[in-house]
Order: structure tokens, then sequence, then C-alpha cells
């Protein structure tokens, strides 16, 4: 857990406007399917969730990846002027890049939304997922939990300017919400177009998370009626959901789905 993290080089996209990056990442053998970490907007893989994942995919056998995306954590990159779609690339790159077998992918908050679109675009190249584990799922969340929320003065600043630096209860500084973010989130909506995802998928929900409120969870769940989807929520829970009660029931879940993807190989 505390071996120096690993880089994987990412060529520049020139058509995509990606710069070149290195993504840090660490990596454990063991056994597929695999589980993957997908962390949330500002966060990083040396959070207590991601941390505790490894923890209990190396007593259960599992090999389990964790990755920063550009401009998080230790990975190369400028937060201000990176987007969903460069995010979502680097997950798509370090998914590929591990060469395993319907893996499970545990996505917190951002996360979440980035592993359903991953999810998408892995099925439609024929190398489906195992399953999602999403905890409090922040899917569309620039539109519909950022923009639709914002007041006018503030939607003024964002188009006029190009940022506008929200305050943050998680760090000491405001970090940048940016035009671009916003305009090119909306390339990445999934609720309302009957998306459908084909994998099991179980989310991990604190009633009293204000920053992705259960009652938009419910909605997105609402529109997949047809999907195998599983919800545990959590009577007391807030958004981090990291105490240890808390990260019990998320090793129990992903372990859980790890193991029903193993044997049904």
């Amino acid at each position: 857990m505390n071996a120096p993290a690993q880089f994987l080089a990412v060529p520049a996209d020139e058509r995509a406007g990606f710069p070149a990056r290195k993504l840090a990442y660490h990596q454990q053998s063991g056994r597929d399917p695999g589980i993957l970490w997908m962390g949330g907007f500002r966060s990083d893989m040396a959070s207590t969730k991601a941390l505790e994942i490894g923890k209990g995919a190396a007593e259960a056998g599992f090999a389990y990846t964790r990755f920063d995306y550009s401009a998080h954590g230790e990975s190369e990159g400028d937060f201000s002027t990176a987007t969903l779609s460069q995010w979502l690339d680097d997950s798509l790159t370090v998914i590929r890049a591990l060469g395993r077998k319907r893996p499970v992918i545990v996505g917190s908050s951002m996360g979440g939304w980035l592993a359903l679109r991953a999810a998408e675009i892995l099925a439609a190249e024929g190398r489906p997922l195992g399953g999602l584990v999403l905890i409090a799922p922040a899917v569309d969340f620039t539109e519909r939990l950022m923009w639709a929320q914002f007041p006018e003065t503030i939607r003024r600043e964002i188009m006029e300017k190009g940022v506008w630096y929200r305050p943050s209860e998680y760090a000491p500084d405001p970090y940048p919400i940016t035009r671009a973010l916003i305009e090119d989130g909306r390339r990445h909506l999934i609720m309302g177009r009957g998306a459908r995802f084909g994998l099991p998928i179980h989310i991990l929900q604190g009633a009293k998370d204000p920053d992705v409120p259960l009652a938009h969870v419910q909605a997105f769940v609402a529109e997949c009626a047809a999907e195998d989807i599983r919800m545990t929520i959590v009577p007391d829970g807030n958004h981090r959901l990291s105490r240890e009660e808390d990260i019990a029931v998320l090793q129990r879940i992903t372990l859980g789905m790890a193991r029903e993807v193993a044997g049904g190989e």
C-alpha cells in the first residue's frame, strides 16, 4: 500500500484537445475479474475508501488498481483546463491497459458517472465490464447539481469570465468551475435518454448526502427499471461514507460483486 506510484504515459490527442500527461496508479496482483477504483471530483487514489477497498481485495485475492485522473492527486495536468471528456479518457486508458476480463469498477461520486459512461463505451467495443459498485453516483452532476442549481449571477460569471471559483467544504481553497467543464459535461449526460447498461449495478447511498441527494440518485434508478440495480441506503450517511461501518458495507458489496462475476465466468 505504501509503494510509490507507477505512471502510465498518455500521448496527446490533438483532435480531442487532450494534452500529453502521465497518470499515477497503484496496482495489486491477484485473480480476475480484478477491481478498479474511480474516485470523485477533486479526490484522489489515497482516499480512505480507495485504500480500504484495496485491503479487502488483497485479503480476498482479487487484483486491484486505483489511479488518479489527470490534474488530480499525483497525476499530471491542469485542473483549470480539464474536462469530463479528458477524465473519461483517463479512465478508459487505464481500464484498457489493465487487460482484465470483465473487471468490477467501484466509482465514487463523479467516478460513478464516469464508470457508467465507460461501461457504455466498453460494451460497444465488445469488452463489457463485469459490474459496477457506485457510491453516491453524481450522474450528470455538472448539469443537474451545478448548472441547474446556480443562481443567475454565477451562471453569468461562468459564461462571461469562463470560470467561477466555488468554495469547498473539503479543501481550504476554492476550486474552479469552468465554462468548458459545464459545456463538455453536456456531451455525457445519461438521464433522460433511456440509457441501458446491461450489467449488475449496486449503489451505496447516504440518506443525508447534501452533495448528491438521495432524490437525485433515486431519479436515476427510476429511469433504469429494466436494469439489474440494487441499492443500499445508509440512513444517517453523508456524502463521504468513510466511517468504519460504511467501509464495512462497501467492502461487502464490492467483494460480493467480484465473487459473483468470478463465479459466472
